[in-house]
Formats: structure tokens, C-alpha cells, sequence
């Protein structure tokens, strides 16, 4: 998993905890597998979780890991957003994205795209031909942010955030790598902009290492096991399991002394937003406030007022 390392965390910043309030764990939850977009296997992080537990988050994926053989990496065909923003972090192997109002690149090994669908926009994401062809490593994690009802209807942007901007830091005894990835973690700012205030970080926790992160208490905090196992405040999880904590301003976790043959780390993503606590309708690829602006939505894709594929793109198929 390279995302990005370090020869040396000793070099980087420190964060400690001072916090006094530990978070208790509300509930751990393991992830169902699935497939998404022309087929390619994902993990339904949020499955059965309640979307208050969750707010300002709404959606995420784990996709992979999964080695492809020549001629099997898969992606999405053109679909429609609205009223949300899709944030697409990938640890190994390449996606390429696109969208309809021009935001759009190749990402990698620890680039991050985010975008913000708001008015509403098409895209598409994809393994370049040259992945396609050879086959190869594949793992990443893509996850959906709420926007506040004043901001659903904004326009659209895009956020290109290389492996190399994230900020970087390691706890007080050097056991743990914190890539910080938007928001803020115990004073390590990410690149990420956030139209809700969120905090994004990828934690690789050496083995038998502990970590104490102050956290927000206006946030709500989530900790999901990309791989290895480890313990959330003195209870066991594992790879594919979330955690979703209580109240407090620190997070207590750290991975178990011995690891799989495949798990050099316990490798976890932390999420934490203010709640945004206003009505959801959800339906596909729209997350609105009501039911009729879910209707508008997909009366406005069909009536193509969501974009165009660009022409150099193909029609390469639309899907709701």
C-alpha cells in the first residue's frame, strides 16, 4: 500500500493528545462486499450504519484490493451527480476521471481527486487503457460528503490533490504515519478545501503501536480498517470494519503486535465532520433534501441539463 511513505517518520511533526475526554466506541460494524460501476469489488464501508451516526458523510466504498489479471481492471460508465461531493483517494494503481464541466486527470498511489457535484454535473472514472492492457494492483476508497442545502445547488468544481501535498505527520513515540488529507488533524492541515468542515486522514500504525489523536468535539469521528487489526479503545477490529465513536476530543486506537504475511501496518482512514443535521432524500446518484428536488434531478438529467460527454470522450454509455 504505498500511498506516500517515509524513509524516516522521526523527521516529521509530532502530535500528541492532551485531550481528556477519550471517545467511546458506539459501534463496529464490518462492511458487506459488493460491485460497483461495470463490476469492480467494492466494500460498502457505511452499510447499516445510521446516516445521523454519519452525517455530514452519506456514502463510502472501498475498492479493492484486488490484483487484476490482463484485460480485468474495470471503472464507471458516465452517470450523474447532484447535491454532493465525491472524494476518490487512491493507495495503489491509477483511476482516470473526467466530468462534464471540465474537471478531470489521472490519479495515483496517493492523489486524491474531489468533486464537487452540486448544481449537478456527468463524470466517469476508469483504469487508463495502459493499467487495462498489463493488469496490475488496484486499491482505493471513495467516499461521498454531504452539502448543506444552501450549497446543493452551487457550481460545480473540481480539486486535484497530489500524493505530495497531503500533510504529514507521526505520533509522540514515532509508531504511526498520519497523512493528513483535508481538514485538520492535531494541527496538520490537509490540501483538500471542504465546503462541509471535515477532517480526512490516512493512518499507517506500526505493529503493536498505539495512537491518541485529539479530535474535534463539535465532529463526529469514524475509523474504518483498510487493513490489518488492531483494537479502537480496547475493542478488537479488523480489516473491512468501521468504528463509529461517541462523544470526546481524542481517539485511542493502535494495531495488534502480530499481522498478517499480506499486512506489513494497520492501515486505517479517519473521518470526522460537523453534522449538517437537515432532511436527506437519496435516491442513486442525487442526494437532495426532498423528494421533489430527487424528481427534479433526474428530470433535469434526462433532459440532458446536467452537461455533455465531451465529444473526444465517446458516448461510452450514461447510466443513473
Amino acid at each position: 500500500m504505498p500511498a506516500i511513505t517515509v524513509d524516516d517518520v522521526t523527521v516529521l511533526p509530532r502530535v500528541g493528545s492532551v485531550a481528556s475526554q477519550p471517545r467511546e466506541v458506539m459501534s463496529i460494524t464490518t462492511a458487506p462486499r459488493g460491485f460497483e460501476g461495470e463490476g469492480f469489488p467494492v466494500h460498502r464501508a457505511f452499510a447499516g450504519v445510521p446516516l445521523e451516526w454519519l452525517d455530514p458523510f452519506i456514502h463510502m466504498d472501498q475498492m479493492g484490493e484486488v490484483e487484476y489479471a490482463a484485460g480485468e481492471p474495470k471503472g464507471t460508465p458516465w452517470h450523474p451527480h447532484r447535491g454532493f461531493e465525491t472524494v476518490t483517494y487512491i493507495m495503489d494503481g491509477t483511476f482516470e476521471h473526467a466530468d462534464s464541466h471540465g474537471g478531470g486527470g489521472l490519479i495515483t498511489n496517493g492523489d486524491t481527486q474531489w468533486m464537487t457535484a452540486g448544481s449537478g454535473l456527468l463524470h466517469i472514472e476508469r483504469p487508463p487503457e495502459d493499467l487495462v492492457a498489463s493488469g496490475g494492483l488496484f486499491h482505493g476508497v471513495q467516499l461521498w460528503v454531504n452539502l448543506p442545502r444552501a450549497q446543493k445547488m452551487a457550481a460545480p468544481k473540481y480539486q486535484d490533490l497530489r500524493a505530495g501535498d497531503v500533510g504529514l505527520a507521526t505520533t509522540a513515540d514515532a509508531g504511526a504515519l498520519i497523512r493528513v488529507i483535508a481538514g485538520e488533524v492535531g494541527g496538520i492541515s490537509g490540501p483538500g478545501i471542504t465546503t462541509s468542515p471535515i477532517s480526512m486522514a490516512h493512518v499507517s500504525v506500526s505493529r503493536g503501536a498505539g495512537v491518541r489523536l485529539p479530535w474535534r468535539a463539535d465532529f463526529n469521528a469514524l475509523l474504518y480498517v483498510l487493513a490489518g487489526r488492531g483494537h479502537v479503545n480496547g475493542t478488537p477490529i479488523r480489516d473491512g470494519q468501521l468504528a463509529v465513536f461517541g462523544p470526546g476530543d481524542e481517539l485511542v486506537f493502535g494495531a495488534d503486535a502480530s499481522q498478517d504475511s499480506r499486512t506489513n501496518d494497520m492501515e486505517v482512514l479517519l473521518l470526522g465532520g460537523a453534522p449538517i443535521r437537515e432532511p436527506i432524500a437519496w435516491a442513486g446518484p442525487f442526494v437532495m433534501n426532498t423528494k421533489a428536488e430527487v424528481l427534479q434531478a433526474y428530470e433535469d438529467f434526462q433532459a440532458g441539463r446536467l452537461g455533455t460527454i465531451p465529444a473526444h470522450w465517446g458516448l461510452g454509455g450514461v447510466s443513473g
